[in-house]
């Protein structure tokens, strides 16, 4: 079959699996406009590839794009100036937050998804960092912000916009919906046709679109196309799992919304082979999963279990339910990996690690980072109830102390925490201001009213550059333990994001896993003590081959009798390879 008719027929089958209702002729004029507003010059890549593009070397910076400041430069030249300074030969890609005009929640709440917020920069200033680092941005794919053109146009009742936006009647029972936040879920809006319900997932100033309106469709495959043409490589579908409304149910994670997933994956692979779809998916770890779909869905999918899992782990001294966890990860299929973090410009996500710890370990990991100066957000439940949602502090204090309290060891523990992710299977990704070792900003909470603040800290580029000199710095002591940490990940094919994976049983207070290179040639086991005691590790318990020379990556000890017996300081991490230069 010609590749044109090939793709345009994947395409219509994929819009028939979402639009039952409209005729398959309709549908095919439809997979020809959307074909159209791609640009698709060339069908070559229209096949789920098996191979991922992706190894050892990358790894992402998450950052707002006015994170670091430095007049007169506009703010996305300052972040690239720190990047190209201080991280380029440690990452290889960067994530900048919602870089549009908005209204609210730092650029969650668009106004326009075609410019860049004048405050920050410009479409130059994307391309220019797109130029040097493979670029992840949001597509803010839920819903717009209430001040925005289209929402104007669904009050006027005119195009384009009188019906992007989904709608409900007061009298249906909604009693269903999942719901991420507290606030009520419709909003009472006049418009010129009169009084409407508008559905509104995160907040009354975020209206959720309408995708069972085709031109809603339309409207943002003009918008990645656009965002492609700039140097966008990484789309971070933000909120996909709300995507798709249906009375009756929970709306979330529909069949129609995984189907939207394969059919954005289907139109931006056939322009660009090595693009990527990252679902952000903030629930269960089992529903996050099946965003894989049959590795045909996203890419990448975000490890939100990690976070709260490796958290508690370090604030307990027991990593029993990280194990239990990390046995259950199935791994990811060639084509996919997992995207793992453990600190971002949100909270600590809670619900991922509902099912993997108990409500009571939950509350007490909620406490502790109270008494750490952490806040909390919450949700409600169908019962009317309200559990808490996510954990609103930056990494570096939520891992000053034990749950006995704070200790001598929070570089060291905070250390051990990106030691131990950079050592996992899937693609890490370091938020800033771990970088930085940013600790809480009580200032930001206050100016904004909102807890989340507490996690999005402005740097002036000077700061960083006297508290990267100072050696007695707690900003300085971080960043250069991280960014040599990652220099040594990249170097090892046994780190390869596909790499095989297996846990080790050593104890309560030792984290173990093993790592093998594609090709079976080169062996990491990576073992943390995870408790503020020294821990004694007898090698034998990790089957270290005898007749081979085994190196700590990190300090470059030798170990050659299978009877060694290793005594490690709290926190201390171990990359114990067969493999080294």
């Amino acid at each position: 079959m010609d590749s044109g008719l090939y793709l345009r027929s994947k395409v219509t089958h994929h819009l028939e699996e979402i639009y039952a209702e409209i005729s398959k002729k309709d549908l095919e004029a439809v997979a020809f406009d959307l074909i159209q507003e791609m640009e698709i010059t060339q069908n070559s890549n229209l096949e789920v590839t098996a191979q991922g593009h992706w190894d050892q070397r990358d790894v992402l910076i998450i950052s707002y794009g006015d994170s670091v400041l430095d007049k007169p430069l506009a703010p996305l030249q300052a972040l690239k100036q720190f990047v190209d300074k201080y991280l380029k030969s440690t990452i290889t890609g960067i994530h900048i937050l919602p870089f549009f005009p908005y209204t609210s929640d730092d650029g969650f709440s668009v106004l326009d998804y075609s410019s860049v917020n004048e405050s920050l920069g410009t479409w130059e200033d994307i391309k220019n960092i797109a130029l040097n680092y493979s670029l992840m941005s949001d597509l803010v794919i839920n819903h717009c912000s209430a001040r925005s053109v289209w929402f104007s146009n669904f009050i006027k009742g005119i195009d384009p916009g009188k019906d992007f936006f989904v709608t409900a009647n007061a009298s249906d029972d909604l009693s269903a919906v999942v719901r991420p936040r507290t606030n009520e879920l419709l909003r009472l809006v006049k418009t010129q046709s009169g009084i409407k319900h508008v559905w509104c997932t995160f907040s009354h100033d975020q209206v959720d679109l309408n995708f069972r309106n085709l031109s809603v469709l339309k409207e943002f495959i003009r918008i990645i196309n656009q965002h492609m043409e700039q140097g966008v490589k990484i789309f971070r579908l933000d909120a996909i799992a709300f995507l798709w409304k249906e009375l009756g149910t929970n709306c979330l994670n529909l069949p129609q919304t995984h189907e939207i997933v394969r059919l954005l994956r289907t139109l931006i692979q056939a322009k660009k082979s090595d693009a990527i779809i990252i679902t952000e998916t903030n629930i269960p770890n089992r529903e996050n999963l099946s965003y894989f779909g049959n590795g045909n869905e996203a890419h990448w999918v975000y490890n939100f279990s990690l976070p709260p899992l490796l958290l508690n782990t370090l604030i307990t001294g027991s990593c029993r339910s990280l194990k239990q966890w990390m046995m259950s990860m199935p791994p990811a299929r060639f084509g996919t990996a997992y995207f793992n973090f453990i600190a971002s410009h949100d909270g600590i996500g809670l619900r991922p690690a509902e099912g993997l710890l108990t409500s009571h370990e939950i509350n007490h990991l909620v406490e502790v980072m109270k008494g750490f100066g952490g806040h909390t957000s919450w949700r409600n439940l169908k019962d009317g109830t309200k559990r808490h949602y996510e954990i609103n502090i930056s990494l570096f204090d939520a891992l000053k102390g034990t749950e006995s309290g704070k200790d001598q060891w929070q570089v060291d523990r905070f250390v051990c925490a990106h030691a131990i992710m950079c050592a996992l299977e899937g693609v890490p990704a370091i938020y800033l201001h771990s970088f930085l070792g940013t600790k809480n900003d009580y200032q930001r909470v206050k100016n904004s009213g909102h807890n989340r603040a507490i996690n999005r800290h402005q740097w002036q580029y000077d700061d960083i550059v006297m508290e990267l000199a100072n050696s007695d710095s707690s900003h300085s002591q971080v960043f250069h333990r991280l960014t040599e940490l990652i220099k040594i990940r990249r170097k090892q094919p046994a780190f390869h994001p596909n790499a095989t994976q297996f846990t080790l049983h050593l104890s309560d207070h030792v984290f173990g896993f093993w790592r093998q290179s594609i090709d079976r040639e080169q062996s990491i086991f990576c073992i943390s003590n995870i408790s503020n005691e020294t821990q004694k590790l007898v090698t034998s318990d990790i089957n270290l081959i005898d007749n081979q020379t085994w190196i700590d990556l990190l300090d470059q000890s030798e170990f050659n009798q299978i009877t060694d017996s290793i005594t490690m300081r709290p926190y201390q991490t171990l990359w114990i390879t067969n493999m080294f230069s």
